[in-house]
Formats: C-alpha cells, sequence, structure tokens
C-alpha cells in the first residue's frame, strides 16, 4: 500500500464522516455518552464535522505531499491517545498511518466506542490497514512514542518512553485576545472557542486578555445564546460550585447565569469559568503572551487582528498541518531511522 492509496483511503473516510446521517450520529453518541457523560450529541456531531473538515482531499494531499511519500524503514509507533474530547487522538493516528508506519494504539478508557468504530470504518474502506493497526493495553513493543496526557503524567511518560524516541505531550489551553472594539456579532463568534466540548479541550479557550478597565458587559450579553450548555449535568454542576466559591470568598467576578469570568494570573480555568488578565498596550500584550507561549495551543483575536492568531470561532477547527504543542509529527516519523 503506497501512500496515494493511505490518502485515498483517508478521503474516504472524511466523504463517510461528512456522510453520517442523523440516526448514524444520534446512535453512535449515545454510545459514547454511555462512557463518557460529556460526549453528548452536540458535541460528537461537532467533533466528526472536524475530522472531515481535517480529511478534506486537496489539503490533505497538499499536507502529505510535504513529507517523504514512504518511510526508510517501517516502525512501530506507540501512541497513548487522550479522552477529554470526542476522538482527540485522530490526528496521531492519522500520521502514523499517512507516513507508512504502524499504529499501536493504546486508548483513552474514556474514548474507546468512537476510535473503535474509526478504525472499523478506515479498515471497511481499505482492508490492507487491518496489518497496520492494532489496540494494545500496553505498548512494549514500539520503537517509538507520541503520548498525550497532564503534566503529572508526562513525567511518567518520560520515565517510561524516555530511551526511545518520543513526543511527550503536557497541558495546553487557548487564550483571547479583546480589544474592547469588537462587535457583538465579533464577540459572538468567541462563544464556540470558549463553550465548545465543555471547555474541556486545549483548543478552548480558557483566558482573557482585555484593555485596562474593560467592560465584560457586551461579551456576557453576546454569549447569552449559549446558555444550553447548563443544563449539561456535570457542566452546571461545575457552574453552581464554582460560583458558590467565589461568593463565600467573596471574590469580584462576573456571571451571566451559566458563565463566570474572573481576574486571575492562572492559566488553565475550571469548567464553567475563564480567567482574564489587562494589558496596559500591546508591548505588555505581547510580553505576557511570550511568558506563557509554552503552555498555550492557539491565541484567537476578532479576524485574526493579533498577529499569529486566529479568527474568533475557529480555534476548534485546525487545519491538518496543525500539530499539537507545535510540534512537527510527520517530520518526527519521517525522521525515525
Amino acid at each position: 500500500m503506497n501512500q496515494s492509496e493511505r490518502l485515498a483511503a483517508f478521503v474516504a473516510l472524511g466523504q463517510r464522516l461528512a456522510s453520517l446521517s442523523p440516526d448514524e450520529l444520534t446512535a453512535l453518541a449515545a454510545r459514547a455518552r454511555n462512557q463518557n457523560a460529556w460526549f453528548d450529541t452536540p458535541n460528537v456531531t461537532a467533533a466528526f464535522a472536524g475530522l472531515a473538515h481535517l480529511l478534506a482531499e486537496a489539503p490533505l494531499r497538499r499536507w502529505a505531499g510535504r513529507y517523504p511519500p514512504e518511510p526508510t524503514t517501517v516502525h512501530k509507533i506507540g501512541v497513548v491517545m487522550a479522552g477529554n474530547i470526542p476522538m482527540v487522538g485522530f490526528h496521531d493516528m492519522l500520521c502514523v498511518l499517512i507516513s507508512g508506519h504502524v499504529l499501536l494504539a493504546k486508548l483513552s478508557a474514556d474514548d474507546t466506542v468512537l476510535m473503535l468504530w474509526l478504525m472499523e470504518e478506515l479498515t471497511r474502506i481499505e482492508p490492507r490497514f487491518a496489518d497496520f493497526m492494532q489496540v494494545l493495553p500496553r505498548l512494549n513493543a514500539a520503537d517509538a512514542f507520541i503520548a498525550t496526557g497532564s503534566d503529572n503524567t508526562a513525567r511518567y511518560f518520560e520515565y517510561y518512553f524516555g530511551k526511545k524516541p518520543n513526543i511527550i505531550r503536557r497541558n495546553r489551553t487557548s487564550v483571547a485576545v479583546l480589544t474592547g472594539q469588537e462587535t457583538n456579532e465579533e464577540l459572538a463568534k468567541l462563544g464556540p472557542d470558549i463553550f465548545q466540548y465543555y471547555g474541556l479541550g486545549c483548543r478552548n479557550v480558557s483566558k482573557l486578555f482585555v484593555p485596562k478597565d474593560y467592560s465584560f458587559v457586551s461579551l456576557l450579553d453576546a454569549l447569552q445564546p449559549f446558555e444550553g450548555v447548563v443544563h449539561h449535568h456535570k457542566y452546571n454542576n461545575n457552574y453552581d460550585y464554582n460560583k458558590s466559591i467565589l461568593l463565600v470568598n467573596n471574590e469580584p467576578h462576573f456571571d451571566n447565569g451559566f458563565f463566570l469570568i474572573r481576574p486571575s494570573q492562572g492559566l488553565v480555568s475550571p469548567i464553567s469559568m475563564v480567567f482574564y488578565s489587562e494589558y496596559s498596550s500591546e508591548i505588555d500584550l505581547v510580553d505576557q503572551l511570550t511568558d506563557i507561549a509554552a503552555q498555550m495551543q492557539c491565541v484567537v483575536s476578532a479576524g485574526a487582528r493579533f498577529a499569529g492568531s486566529h479568527p474568533f470561532g475557529q480555534a476548534q477547527s485546525p487545519p491538518v498541518d496543525e500539530y499539537a504543542d507545535r510540534v512537527d509529527t510527520m517530520k518526527f516519523l519521517a525522521e525515525l531511522v
């Protein structure tokens, strides 16, 4: 199986995902939610749409064309997948298989239903992939590793995987830059960046950078259409708990009935809340962002006005060539000897 054939199979998978019927989506989401309560129908639907976008033929082929079509030596790549949002391990799976290596996958216990379904669909489209994918409880046979987890699990990964080539990912989050000049329509586009997947992903905005004396009234009003998140019992439990802590401690905050904003130098906020910090000038803003660059996945701003940022609403739709932790997975795989 050459790279062109592998690409054709993934393009066909993307077309399959784009054509899933409402009944299929509902059934898959029900199975996934039985395993992980956060994986409800809207989130599973959004995740499938994201993968279909990722597998669009023209950008997929351009991306793959930047790397060697075949590996010098076929290696077994152990991939430890996260389970914070639906099918978050798919991009690593795509990279390993497109590069011509063998995938040894250790799935998250929170996301086996959807990942196994994807693997079955890919094998149905291209049966030869059955020889290139294994789901295993342990990855002792791997020649190299890609592992995604928290800062704590990263230390564990470094201990066990450090003697072989590896990519080990840690906690990341995303931030938004506001200027105070945004329209209500622009602010509303920030909603999916904050609320999609209930804020559980590394591409979810958990921190706002705002100018001094910024008024949050327009932002809170613009985000009101996303109040439906509070109907998810786990999200609502987090909102009630975090709100009660703020009230008991008499801490300053903003609240629109389902979402909290509070000042903090922290970066990763609890579910149902975002932190904010003020900046006094663009130089001050750049300095603050530079200080946290190693912990950021992406930056969003209205219309991508801030250099290097994504437009509001685009944080959850990365192109295929945008890598987690900004480490080029395909380059890593191509350089294995």
